[in-house]
């Protein structure tokens, strides 16, 4: 297997796990157990729990990465909507552990507190998913408000049940409506928001 295939399996056994146990449940020894492997070779990649999270969170990246056409055309909003809907398809399967770890972090904010720098970090590789070219200090900008989408959406995600996820959808076009009003008299949607004139398809 490949490290990426090897790093999709773990992160199946992960959400096996916390499905069935819940975060306080989450021990080394179960994970090693669900993923066929052992401990010391967990050990050696993941000191702490919240490397695991972190870990998924670089798959998820990558799972939309690796699906992204360059030069795929279209406007800056339908792009961003596709990546979003693409990591939710790539978190589906996951459902059931992610959002038995949803419930433990209201018991345990501190998770949720862990996490939140990382969540700035996955929405800049979405805007490159989504082809949005930006200045630094724009970019920074434009994924703080993504994160902010990004939230709305899986809040609705969590409770959509439908196999289509057609409330979590709408849901998105509605947070992408209200960013955009914000947006753009700021000045972030004209030129450097849009892609690169070479990445346009002729």
């Amino acid at each position: 297997m490949t490290k990426t295939a090897n790093d999709e399996a773990l992160i199946a056994a992960l959400w096996r796990v916390i499905a069935a146990h819940g975060w306080p449940g989450l021990t080394m020894r179960h994970l090693a157990a669900e993923a066929g492997t052992d401990t010391a070779t967990l050990r050696e990649r993941f000191p702490t729990r919240l490397d695991l999270l972190l870990l998924h969170g670089r798959v998820m990246d990558q799972a939309v990465l690796a699906g992204t056409i360059p030069g795929q055309g279209g406007s800056a909003r339908d792009r961003v909507f596709d990546v979003l809907m693409r990591r939710l398809d790539a978190m589906q399967p996951h459902r059931a552990g992610i959002l038995r770890l949803f419930e433990d972090m209201r018991r345990d904010p501190a998770i949720a507190l862990a996490l939140a720098p990382h969540i700035g970090v996955a929405m800049r590789w979405m805007l490159e998913a989504a082809e949005i070219e930006a200045k630094s200090c724009q970019a920074r900008v434009l994924a703080i408000g993504l994160a902010g989408v990004w939230l709305a959406t899986i809040r609705a995600w969590v409770r959509d049940e439908s196999p289509d996820m057609g409330s979590t959808m709408a849901a998105l076009d509605s947070a992408l409506d209200r960013a955009e009003r914000i947006a753009r008299p700021l000045g972030l949607l004209r030129g450097g928001a849009e892609p690169a004139p070479e990445a346009e398809i002729s």
